[in-house]
Protein backbone atom coordinates (compact mmCIF):
# COMPACT_ATOMS: atom_id res chain seq x y z
CA UNK A 1 0.00 0.00 0.00
CA UNK A 2 1.49 3.25 -0.84
CA UNK A 3 2.17 6.13 2.04
CA UNK A 4 0.69 9.35 0.88
CA UNK A 5 1.00 12.83 2.44
CA UNK A 6 -1.73 14.76 1.74
CA UNK A 7 -1.86 18.63 2.54
CA UNK A 8 -4.35 19.57 5.66
CA UNK A 9 -6.50 21.78 3.43
CA UNK A 10 -7.25 18.92 1.03
CA UNK A 11 -9.90 16.92 2.28
CA UNK A 12 -11.72 15.65 -0.01
CA UNK A 13 -8.46 14.31 -2.08
CA UNK A 14 -7.90 12.34 1.29
CA UNK A 15 -10.98 10.83 1.86
CA UNK A 16 -10.52 10.22 -2.32
CA UNK A 17 -7.27 8.35 -1.75
CA UNK A 18 -8.14 6.71 1.58
CA UNK A 19 -11.36 4.73 -0.29
CA UNK A 20 -8.93 4.45 -3.21
CA UNK A 21 -6.94 2.00 -1.03
CA UNK A 22 -3.94 4.56 -0.37
CA UNK A 23 -2.77 4.86 3.32
CA UNK A 24 -3.06 8.64 3.77
CA UNK A 25 -1.45 11.40 6.39
CA UNK A 26 -2.40 14.58 6.99
CA UNK A 27 0.56 17.36 7.06
CA UNK A 28 0.73 20.84 7.61
CA UNK A 29 3.19 23.30 8.26
CA UNK A 30 3.48 21.90 12.13
CA UNK A 31 4.75 18.34 10.70
CA UNK A 32 6.39 19.27 7.55
CA UNK A 33 10.01 17.76 8.78
CA UNK A 34 8.27 14.77 10.19
CA UNK A 35 6.78 14.15 6.94
CA UNK A 36 9.80 14.86 4.89
CA UNK A 37 11.77 12.01 6.60
CA UNK A 38 8.59 9.68 6.63
CA UNK A 39 9.47 8.01 3.46
CA UNK A 40 6.23 8.63 1.74
CA UNK A 41 5.50 7.34 -1.49
CA UNK A 42 4.01 10.64 -2.85
CA UNK A 43 3.14 14.42 -1.43
CA UNK A 44 0.29 16.39 -2.12
CA UNK A 45 -0.02 20.01 -1.86
CA UNK A 46 -2.81 21.99 -2.50
CA UNK A 47 -0.09 24.33 -4.75
CA UNK A 48 -1.63 27.55 -3.60
CA UNK A 49 1.41 28.83 -2.36
CA UNK A 50 4.03 28.03 -4.74
CA UNK A 51 6.27 28.51 -1.78
CA UNK A 52 4.55 26.75 0.51
CA UNK A 53 5.63 26.67 4.47
CA UNK A 54 9.21 27.56 2.60
CA UNK A 55 10.21 24.49 1.01
CA UNK A 56 12.16 25.42 -1.76
CA UNK A 57 15.58 24.15 -0.43
CA UNK A 58 14.75 21.14 0.86
CA UNK A 59 14.95 18.00 -1.58
CA UNK A 60 12.09 15.45 -1.47
CA UNK A 61 13.22 11.98 -2.11
CA UNK A 62 9.13 11.07 -3.88
CA UNK A 63 6.66 13.29 -6.79
CA UNK A 64 5.39 16.08 -5.19
CA UNK A 65 1.98 16.53 -6.73
CA UNK A 66 0.34 20.22 -7.34
CA UNK A 67 -3.15 19.47 -6.76
CA UNK A 68 -4.29 23.08 -7.45
CA UNK A 69 -6.96 22.56 -10.39
CA UNK A 70 -7.34 19.13 -10.09
CA UNK A 71 -10.03 17.03 -8.99
CA UNK A 72 -9.39 14.30 -6.37
CA UNK A 73 -9.80 11.32 -9.09
CA UNK A 74 -7.38 13.80 -11.44
CA UNK A 75 -5.25 13.53 -8.24
CA UNK A 76 -5.45 9.64 -8.23
CA UNK A 77 -4.87 9.59 -11.87
CA UNK A 78 -1.54 11.39 -11.39
CA UNK A 79 -0.78 8.51 -8.16
CA UNK A 80 -1.86 5.65 -10.39
CA UNK A 81 0.65 6.82 -13.40
CA UNK A 82 4.02 6.80 -10.75
CA UNK A 83 6.39 4.31 -10.72
CA UNK A 84 5.63 1.29 -8.21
Amino acid sequence: MKRIAVEADLSNVQQYLSQQGYQVEVWNSKNVNQAIQANFDAIVISGIDQNMMGMQDIVQNCPVINAHGLTAEEVGQRLKGLPS
